[in-house]
């Protein structure tokens, strides 16, 4: 059975999985497993080192033939001509967030690209499908790293969202196997987006101490920081993000240095952003692995269902 949809037809991708662009993390190691596995990888920006980003961006053109994509998070980008560079390399998938999809939609699309923005609401996919994107990451609260304050989840947030617009929409926020991949498909998605299942795979760049506190993280495991400001967070559970999960002062000065945690595996040195799905993960797995089993999965709950129920 194959996947046909306006997501697969849009991105030239065989399994509509899209891989989060988590800081630091979502560069060409990651982003062309994912790829080379028939999914979607995405280069990040919300590091801000943008020229590190260009070197990652070239990178992937000798780690895959396969269709990949950069986001544009606009909070953290500084340099206005990251677009332009964008542009030039021939990427034809951008996600953009963390921001208003005015900014740089037009300038995206007019050089041919495809445009996805990320909305965590309704109003914000409204306002984004005005500007004229071509579809919409539907983001729920449970997904890990910044969020709305105003947490909406992915079964109540979706379901909305598409009964309003017509946009092709990827589903983000709690999905990592075939089974949710599948109910987020009759919520009126066509495509889903790991972030946590990603962090945790074998082909992530985050130390062993992040993948091993996922796979045994339970699902009440992760905080949710930040709510009197923004962004809000959704992060794993330490004694650090413990003592701040109830605080009214703006948490973003307690990242410190956030690669001390990523890459270093001090789990105290900043806040791990990470998902309430890490309560369901039980192993560090390759990705082309979880790839295929997501879609075996899919397929198969969807023939069981039709068999029991038509």
């Amino acid at each position: 059975m194959e996947f046909n949809n306006r997501i697969t037809q849009m991105l030239g991708i065989e399994t509509p999985i899209v891989q989060a662009p988590m800081g630091w993390i979502a560069r060409s190691q990651l982003a062309s497993a994912v790829s080379n596995a028939g999914g979607l990888g995405i280069i990040e920006t919300s590091s801000g080192e943008l020229d590190a980003i260009r070197e990652e961006i070239l990178k992937m053109r000798e780690l895959t033939d396969k269709p990949f994509g950069v986001n544009v998070a606009q909070a953290f980008v500084r340099d206005p001509e990251i677009v332009s560079f964008i542009i030039d390399q021939g990427v034809k998938f951008v996600t953009t967030s963390a921001g208003n999809p005015e900014r740089y939609t037009e300038q995206l699309k007019s050089a041919g690209l495809t445009v996805f923005h990320v909305v965590p609401s309704l109003s914000a996919a409204l306002k984004a499908v005005e500007c004229g994107v071509d579809g919409l990451i539907v983001e729920g609260g449970e997904g890990g790293g910044f969020k709305n304050p105003q947490e909406v989840a992915s079964m109540v947030l979706l379901p909305l969202v598409r009964s309003k617009v017509d946009v092709p929409i990827i589903a983000a926020g709690g999905f990592l196997d075939g089974g949710t991949m599948a109910a987020a498909f009759a919520l009126g998605a066509e495509a889903v987006q790991m972030g946590t299942r990603m962090v945790s795979a074998a082909e992530s760049p985050v130390h062993e101490n992040w993948k091993n506190a996922i796979v045994n993280a339970a699902e009440t495991d992760t905080v949710f920081l930040n709510r009197a400001h923004s962004p809000a967070l959704r992060a794993m559970r330490t004694d650090k993000t413990s003592k701040l999960e109830f605080s009214t002062d703006n948490v973003m000065s307690e990242f410190g240095t956030a690669t001390d945690l990523y890459f270093g595996g001090d789990m105290e040195a900043s806040i791990a952003l990470t998902g309430q799905v890490a309560g369901r993960i039980d192993s560090v797995r390759p990705v082309a692995e979880v790839i295929a089993e997501v879609r075996a999965e899919f397929f198969a709950v969807v023939d069981s269902m039709a068999k029991q129920y038509l």
